[in-house]
This record gives C-alpha cells, structure tokens and sequence, in this order.
C-alpha cells in the first residue's frame, strides 16, 4: 500500500498560497498512482504524532510506501524519526518532499517525480 501526505503548514502558511491542495491530493487519488492521498494540517505538532500512531500502529504492516509532501525533507525526518522508532516503522518506506512555495503544477510534477524513484 502506498499513500501521500500533504503537510499545509496549518493551512495559512504563505509558502502554499500559490497551491490549491485539494486539486494535488486529488489528482493522485484520481490517477490510483496512491491508495490513499490526505492532507494534515501540521505532522510536527502533537496530534501529527498521534495521526502517526493511528496510521502506522503496529509498525505501519500494510504500508509499503508513504510519501510526505510539505516543507524540507530533511526537517521531516528529523521531526517524524522519533515516533517512527516508537512504532517500528521501517524509515526507509518514508521518503519526504519539499513542495512550499510551489504552484499546483509543480507540486503535481514533484510527487509524481518522487513516486517514480
């Protein structure tokens, strides 16, 4: 099973003004290039740890690959590994991509990059 994150910075961060998240998530939803395609609005705060508890509990089984798009990759390992080690989920089935201060289009085109790797 693979899925894709979009992390929104709350939803008002001007790094996503120029990006309607609603028609990224659903261009892969649509395209079955996911199984499952969601938007959080901050996985560093402290739900964004329960959100990872309820998803990959029991070291994520059924998860082959999750994608989070949002702001630096290397930010987001940093924030996720703890909880990622509390879960034992495999780190090497995340991969992280920057997508702040795009448009739609470029968005698209760097998940879409990011999933064929």
């Amino acid at each position: 099973m693979k899925g894709l994150i979009l992390c929104v910075c709350q939803g008002t961060c001007p790094s996503f003004q120029k990006m309607n998240v609603f028609e990224v998530v659903n261009h892969f939803r649509r395209s079955k290039k996911v199984d499952f395609a969601l938007i959080h609005p901050q996985l560093c705060a402290n739900d964004g740890d329960n959100f990872w508890r309820a998803l990959l509990g029991g070291g994520g089984g059924r998860i082959d690959r999750i994608v989070v798009a949002g702001c630096d990759p290397a930010m987001q390992k940093k924030l996720f590994s703890r909880v990622f080690k509390e879960l034992d989920f495999d780190e090497s089935k995340f991969t992280g991509i920057k997508i702040r201060n795009m448009t739609t289009e470029e968005a698209i085109k760097a998940i879409e990059k990011a999933l064929e790797d």
